[in-house]
């Protein structure tokens, strides 16, 4: 049996958006029917500045270049918060996507997100929603994570990264803040269920 290919993607400064896509791939990489591999959008930053913020060490995953995305069945992104909307990064990414977009190469691809954020009102779900303009001009067919079954999102007895779009995090404003256990179980379930998604639709689509 042929496996879909889900590929994790994400940028991380501090380390907190990579915590939860190895959280995520780790679980996504049980569904026997998903070959499940995770990458990180390059950085574009340059030591001496990277050094004044004290970002993390980035970590051995690949680099994902378009002509790598082609390959992929499915994609969640992790995406960490610059003003309620993608960072730098990311952009300079999907800016050199157009002859993907032109030749249609990741239309009826699957996608779903994640994000990090800085504070509890920095962009957890507006992030989200400003990178379903990019998704939608490709044709991706997004994946929201919802409410069922993740009671987490709704715990008031402490703050809890995520929404209805997606897991997620926050870092404090400074990245000091640690991923909580909580995020992480949110993560793995989204990977649980993201994965379970992939191939569903990509079974029918075959039969």
């Amino acid at each position: 049996m042929t496996k879909s290919k889900l590929y994790v993607i994400y940028y991380s400064t501090w380390g907190h958006a990579r915590k939860l896509a190895e959280a995520i791939k780790e679980e996504a990489a049980k569904n026997d029917e998903v070959d499940v591999s995770i990458w990180q959008v390059a950085e574009t930053l340059d030591s001496e500045i990277l050094n004044k913020m004290h970002a993390a060490p980035k970590a051995d995953h690949p680099i994902i270049t378009p002509h790598e995305m082609v390959n992929a069945d499915a994609f969640i992104f992790g995406i960490p918060t610059r003003y309620g909307n993608m960072p730098a990064q990311f952009k300079v990414l999907w800016d050199a996507t157009g002859q993907l977009w032109a030749k249609g190469q990741l239309h009826g691809k699957l996608g779903a997100t994640f994000v990090s954020t800085s504070s509890q009102h920095g962009g957890q779900e507006t992030t989200a929603l400003t990178f379903l303009t990019t998704l939608a001009h490709h044709g991706i067919i997004y994946v929201p994570l919802g409410y069922f079954n993740v009671p987490h999102l709704t715990d008031m007895t402490e703050i809890v990264g995520g929404s209805a779009y997606g897991a997620g995090t926050l870092s404090g404003g400074d990245g000091s803040r640690k991923v909580s256990a909580k995020e992480l179980e949110i993560a793995r379930h989204q990977g649980q269920e993201f994965a379970k998604t992939v191939a569903q639709y990509y079974r029918k689509r075959k039969d």
